[in-house]
């Protein structure tokens, strides 16, 4: 039996996010605790420094990180570092803005820990946006699959403490966000696998909203779009050469 925890990363800040984070601890499959996340305000500056433009990945990243961009990437590698430090087999490392629905969120999380080891990342996505590279595993209509492409989000996921270590190691500095960061599979050394239907929706918006959310005029947001689709295929095109 994995010795597993559930971590949900929570600002200590976002009180208005406590009811959603008292009911995800009674409706995790895994005893839940509140990871508190990293604040941007608050952080020290040798923390926020790891961001590095200057890193050389391919496809080179078209933004600056906004503050709570870094911070988030920061609260993900405290949940990498946790399940390190305590010895697990893996975590379920969950956002306080979603919502779960339970009987076919057990259903997904039994089929990941059917085909668990250590060295995986397994993501349990808000949409069905993946197109399978392989079925793994399948429990009815719920499907384990390594996608083509990796999708963005961060809502859930269940990771393997030797998959938190090599990208704790590999993301010392980095230059994107976090799950932008995790599609370069080739650069991190994880294989991504994801589970659909997942039984997890993202609820920010009923929550106050997303923390991320930038906003743009009508010119800046035309030429961030002609960015982020110049960005999205560089990477498809360096994600099928990796295949």
């Amino acid at each position: 039996m994995a010795r597993l925890a559930a971590f949900i990363i929570h600002l200590d800040r976002a009180t208005d996010r406590a009811p959603q984070v008292a009911r995800l601890t009674e409706v995790l499959p895994v005893t839940a605790e509140v990871l508190p996340a990293v604040d941007a305000r608050a952080a020290l500056p040798e923390e926020m420094a790891r961001h590095d433009r200057s890193l050389g990945l391919a496809p080179p990243y078209p933004f600056a990180l906004s503050d709570t961009e870094v911070a988030v990437f920061l609260s993900h590698r405290k949940a990498w570092a946790e399940i390190v430090q305590r010895g697990l087999d893996g975590a379920l490392i969950v956002e306080d803005d979603v919502e779960i629905d339970a009987p076919v969120f057990q259903t997904a999380f039994d089929l990941a820990l059917s085909d668990f080891a250590p060295d995986h990342y397994i993501r349990f996505p808000q949409k069905d946006r993946e197109r399978p590279g392989a079925v793994l595993a399948e429990d009815g209509n719920t499907r384990l699959i390594r996608p083509a492409e990796v999708a963005l989000g961060m809502q859930a996921q269940l990771v393997g403490a030797g998959a938190a270590q090599r990208l704790l190691d590999w993301s010392v500095r980095f230059d994107r966000p976090v799950d932008t960061a995790l599609q370069l599979t080739w650069e991190t050394g994880v294989e991504m696998r994801s589970v659909w239907p997942s039984g997890v929706s993202d609820i920010s918006h009923a929550l106050g909203g997303s923390t991320l959310k930038k906003r743009r005029g009508g010119v800046a947001r035309l030429c961030a779009e002609w960015q982020r689709y110049r960005y999205r295929s560089a990477l498809n095109r360096l994600a099928r050469r990796q295949r």
